[in-house]
């Protein structure tokens, strides 16, 4: 049975965000501070666990995702140099930009897809985005009560208003949120990287905690950019979904 075709909602959770989740601990823990103790050569473990891992996903999946990976890794490597290394938004460890992490983003990006596009995850989506809404805004109320993080709560806050009227991708968008929250806790508890005390370590108005707890708001920019490079590559494919989505609006307005 495939993943977006089990009935059990426990084996497609495990099998995207259970996998993944497991995959990013063990990763940051290669370039965590535990190891890094030991060896010189943390980063190499963790670069090369990714170089591992990576090819196998992507053979695994369908020809769609596969451009998407790609395109994530590219958009990957061009947003790490801008936000961390141009606009100084965080630091890793070594002040430089991790090989793994522009992989990292496009199989966060490839886990999350997989997790909301699941048939037995579909069937209990409203549930699941009214659990995931409420957890994310105390989420951010917690930070932002006890660690005085404003800027992440500004960003929650803005993501939690532009699903508002976004129905298609909310359920994706609010995983994405909790899976960047569990990478980055892990990713700065294990001293991988750091964010500074302000918003681009620039903007006193924005006090910002270590790390920041809506980041994801960032992490969006990379699936609209894999979307776009998608759009562009499949023009005609694209216009049909949208007319085939369109049809079955229609059909279901003159129903009702």
């Amino acid at each position: 049975m495939s993943l977006l075709a089990t009935k059990s909602s426990f084996y497609a959770t495990f099998k995207s965000l259970g996998l993944l989740w497991l995959f990013i601990a063990y990763g940051l823990f290669l370039d965590g501070f535990i190891i890094y103790n030991i060896t010189d050569n943390a980063q190499f473990y963790a670069n090369l666990s990714m170089l591992l891992v990576f090819p196998i996903i992507y053979w695994k999946v369908n020809k769609r995702t596969k451009e998407h990976l790609i395109a994530g890794v590219l958009i990957g490597f061009f947003g790490e140099y801008l936000f961390s290394v141009a606009l100084g938004m965080y630091t890793y460890r070594l002040e430089n930009i991790p090989h793994y992490i522009p992989f990292g983003h496009a199989l966060v990006y490839a886990g999350v897809l997989y997790f909301s596009k699941a048939s037995a995850i579909l069937k209990n989506r409203k549930k699941i985005e009214g659990f995931l809404g409420v957890f994310i805004f105390i989420y951010a109320s917690v930070f932002l009560i006890f660690r005085e993080d404003v800027f992440g709560f500004v960003m929650t806050i803005t993501t939690l208003f532009i699903l508002r009227n976004k129905p298609r991708e909310r359920l994706f968008y609010l995983t994405m949120y909790i899976s960047v929250a569990y990478l980055e806790i892990v990713g700065t508890s294990l001293l991988c990287w750091k964010w500074p005390e302000i918003a681009f370590n620039t903007f006193s108005f924005l006090p910002s905690h270590n790390p920041p707890s809506g980041i994801s708001l960032f992490y969006f920019l990379l699936d609209l950019g894999c979307l776009w490079v998608y759009k562009k590559r499949h023009k005609l494919a694209w216009s049909r979904m949208k007319n085939i989505r369109k049809i079955k609006l229609n059909n279901i307005s003159a129903a009702n």
